[in-house]
């Protein structure tokens, strides 16, 4: 007499998300805008009015756009990853530095789809806007944009260092990378005193960082209840 089937487990479909599967696609996320946050970088155009309107701008602007989205999903993933571990620092850290690329989405966003219109009808709130988005002081006021940079700012900075400092003492992912991302969000804080031509280089150790904390996320992947399968109960066939 054969056995009886009992209650067989269902196979979770490829595309079904799990929590394995959803950590993986933030590191990825996370290495990929590391990869755009350094490409972006080379041979970046001045920034001044004239170039505002270029297609290269517009290229830029979106690509930084997604890169700071996917930078966003990846710091989620990575928060998440260790909640425990990081305690009140990560969450700190994690809240600032999200804060910091929410920001950094929103004027990015505003920078491809809003500033190349007003280049011809209002270029000197535009190059006040330029002048503001480097550190400089802009000649007349620029509304609500002047508290969204020097918030982007501080989120930036002061987020990426406490993230990476919490990252670094959790022990989870690449200790190398979180100690990069909290020197490398930090150093932005000296563009403030160096040479517009720093700008570029300084962006290098957090886009570097990014990746290299992405990879360690999507490799680091323990076993789950969700994904180990369960083996069959005794007194029931298994299916072949």
């Amino acid at each position: 007499m054969s056995a009886t089937p009992g209650p067989l487990r269902t196979k979770q479909p490829p595309m079904t998300p799990t929590t394995k599967r959803l950590s993986r696609a933030a590191g990825i996320s996370a290495a990929i805008a590391g990869m755009l946050f350094i490409g972006v970088q080379i041979n970046h155009p001045g920034m001044d009015l004239s170039s505002v309107t270029t297609t290269d701008w517009a290229v830029r602007s979106t690509a930084k756009a997604l890169m700071a989205a996917l930078a966003l999903a990846g710091i989620t993933g990575m928060y998440l990853r260790q909640v425990r571990e990081t305690g009140i620092l990560g969450f700190l850290g994690y809240a600032l530095f999200a804060a910091g690329y929410l920001l950094m989405l929103s004027i990015e966003v505003v920078a491809a789809a809003v500033l190349p219109a007003l280049a011809h009808t209002a270029p000197g709130y535009v190059s006040d806007v330029l002048a503001v988005a480097f550190g400089g002081t802009a000649t007349h006021g620029i509304g609500a944009m002047q508290t969204v940079f020097v918030l982007s700012s501080v989120g930036y900075f002061a987020g990426g260092c406490l993230f990476g400092i919490a990252l670094f003492r959790a022990r989870v992912l690449a200790r190398w990378a979180a100690a990069l991302l909290a020197a490398g969000t930090v150093a932005t804080v000296a563009l403030a005193v160096l040479p517009e031509s720093f700008n570029r280089p300084l962006a290098v150790p957090t886009g570097v960082a990014l990746i290299g904390l992405g990879i360690s996320l999507w490799r680091d992947q323990p076993a789950t209840v969700s994904d180990t399968p369960t083996p069959p109960r005794a007194g029931y066939a298994t299916p072949q």
